[in-house]
């Protein structure tokens, strides 16, 4: 849902939608005109079938009773044509306030911002909320019988948006392609390959673990293939690394902290960083990285950022 909203609100989707509104009105003032010179030129008719009835002769019945019959049909249509012009002008948008180009540009800028300010400590769970409200009529969610849900956002205005979101299930079998998935990691296991390569290529073919929404985890094919009885003596240890990178346990043994303290910080996002195929975090073996999470621990910064530090960068970014 935050997704979508920042997304819906970001400058790029506003411009296209002031394009499309203007766009939108010049189709509905078109139409609204031709409306009307089709009411013009039905009253016109009906106008010149009176003239035409009044100049008979009364004694000529037969021409006189056609020709009234003209001119009621004519003043029908008149009807039909006012009554058609009246629903299209009913079912108009509400004329909405047009913004100056001061103002457009102020919002631009701030929609610019959202998603920092959506970010932000300081906005609270009640302030995002509010913020949804403004746009959002109504979510609909269809759960579903596997992993992914459907979603139907209707916004304030009538427009929707459906979207197919992958959720966390309990089983490989509750995955949409489980089965699937199951057959082609036994087949990869049993010509001997690792279960870290096995788990890339699951990825790149698009599957999932039923915890993670986007890769397979080692974990995850280790289990499978262990439950199908098939070992690999060659299997490499899922851990190693180079000497230039430290594990968690490592990094928290430096430090002389507990290591549940930094996967904390990991699962609350006040430090950022990518986590590795193999399904661990390595950290850079470096004084600034170090120094760095000691800072976080000694609460000197709030959030740290370590996916951009690059090899023999000495700074990092924190907030």
């Amino acid at each position: 849902m935050a997704d979508a909203f920042l997304m819906a609100l970001a400058p790029a989707e506003i411009d296209a939608l002031s394009r499309a509104r203007r766009a939108q009105q010049q189709v509905e003032k078109a139409l609204r005109s031709s409306a009307e010179r089709e009411l013009e030129r039905k009253r016109y008719t009906a106008a010149l079938a009176e003239r035409q009835f009044n100049r008979v002769d009364p004694d000529n019945r037969l021409v006189a009773g056609e020709l009234e019959r003209r001119w009621e049909a004519a003043l029908s249509e008149v009807r039909a044509a006012e009554e058609a012009l009246a629903r299209q002008a009913s079912a108009e948008p509400v004329m909405q306030m047009a913004l100056g180009k001061t103002l457009n540009s102020k919002v631009v800028t701030l929609s610019g911002r959202l998603p920092q300010i959506w970010a932000d400590d300081a906005t609270t769970d009640a302030h995002r909320k509010a913020l949804l409200r403004c746009l959002v009529g109504k979510v609909v969610l269809d759960r579903g019988e596997h992993d992914v849900a459907l979603v139907r956002i209707v916004w304030r205005g009538g427009a929707v948006t459906e979207l197919e979101v992958k959720m966390k299930v309990n089983s490989v079998a509750k995955l949409t392609r489980g089965e699937e998935m199951r057959v082609r990691l036994l087949d990869l296991a049993q010509a001997g390959m690792p279960d870290d390569e096995i788990a890339a290529v699951l990825t790149q073919e698009g599957h999932r673990s039923p915890n993670c929404a986007e890769k397979v985890l080692p974990i995850t094919v280790q289990r499978i293939r262990l439950g199908a009885g098939i070992r690999i003596t060659t299997q490499r240890n899922r851990w190693t690394h180079k000497a230039t990178s430290l594990s968690a346990p490592q990094l928290a043994a430096r430090l002389n902290i507990p290591v549940n303290w930094i996967y904390v910080q990991i699962r609350q996002k006040r430090l950022l960083i990518d986590r590795q195929p193999t399904g661990a975090y390595l950290f850079q073996n470096s004084p600034s990285v170090i120094n760095a999470v000691r800072d976080l621990r000694n609460h000197t910064i709030r959030h740290l950022d370590l996916r951009i530090i690059q090899p023999q960068q000495e700074g990092y970014q924190h907030v």
